[in-house]
């Protein structure tokens, strides 16, 4: 089966040498690369190009992506692929800068930057891919478990998607799998045991 995976953060440029970003580091959507293509499944992976992780497994196809508007190109084209799932991993940034520079800003004053929002990605995955099993993510800081399922149940619902991980210091230790109902997985084992899962009903 083939399955398709984003992974690690978009990037949003404020000038030609600085940039707009987050903490992701790519690791959790290449392991279960990893671990999909170990599986014997096809895999594609669109990775970020500032990703501290990389897949290990070598039949992995990587695709790279900088801004939230390359994903967003890289997520358009896939949809002639015609893949079984996607596994939205990948933070994508909420915002981005309205008017980035084209050179470089001088630091010789203060800077106020105007930031927009960006485009809902995971709004469009239905859109692009049909008919395939659709899983978002839910990163939460604030709250606790029961708030972290109850956006992910509402993210599932306004989104169109099949499911959705649940993780974050809200949520806690581990994993929560939302979809018709809650499945905690403890570890990343379990949670890509859960993934590879998603095969067998397909």
């Amino acid at each position: 089966m083939h399955c398709l995976i984003t992974a690690g953060p978009t990037v949003e440029l404020i000038d030609a040498v600085r940039r707009l970003t987050n903490h992701s580091t790519g690791r959790l959507g290449c392991g279960l690369a990893d671990a999909l293509a170990r599986a014997g499944h096809r895999v594609t992976l669109l990775l970020s190009e500032t990703a501290v992780h990389a897949p290990k497994a070598k039949k992995v196809r990587v695709l790279r992506f900088n801004t939230t508007k390359d994903l967003h190109e890289q997520l358009e084209a896939a949809a002639a692929l015609r893949v079984k799932a996607v596994f939205h991993v990948a933070a994508v940034s909420d915002f981005t800068v309205k008017r980035p520079r084209k050179g470089k800003i001088p630091t010789t004053a203060s800077l106020t930057l105007e930031l927009k929002p960006t485009v809902k990605l995971i709004r469009s995955l239905r859109k692009w891919f049909p008919d395939a099993f659709l899983v978002g993510w839910k990163y939460e800081v604030e709250g606790g478990k029961k708030s972290t399922v109850a956006a992910a149940r509402a993210q599932i619902n306004k989104c169109k998607t099949d499911a959705c991980v649940a993780n974050g210091p809200a949520y806690g230790e581990g994993f929560g799998v939302v979809a018709d109902e809650v499945a905690h997985c403890e570890d990343d084992a379990a949670l890509f045991r859960w993934a590879g899962g998603i095969f067998k009903s397909q």
